[in-house]
């Protein structure tokens, strides 16, 4: 598995921009796509619209990523009891 980030194009409202990620932050952002049912391109772009002006696009998404995945740590332990 590479450390190298990757760059890919997405479209955010309707302008291509690219975004380098690591390959383990594009994984987990396809499958948080597919998971809440919505295309990658609509999920960049809700990210895009919150993030500060101090913050990149690729900062904004790992932080998605990592927020999303703790959130659903959490709540597997809270049904779990722990």
């Amino acid at each position: 598995m590479s450390a190298r980030p990757v760059k890919r194009s997405l479209t955010l409202h309707g302008h291509r921009t690219s975004v380098s990620l690591e390959e383990p932050f594009w994984r987990a952002f396809r499958e948080i796509a597919r998971a809440r049912d919505i295309p990658i391109n609509v999920l960049a772009a809700e990210i895009d619209e919150l993030r500060g002006v101090d913050s990149g696009l690729a900062s904004a998404i790992r932080v998605y990523v990592l927020d999303y995945t703790q959130k659903q740590l959490a709540q597997r332990n809270a049904q779990l009891g722990d």
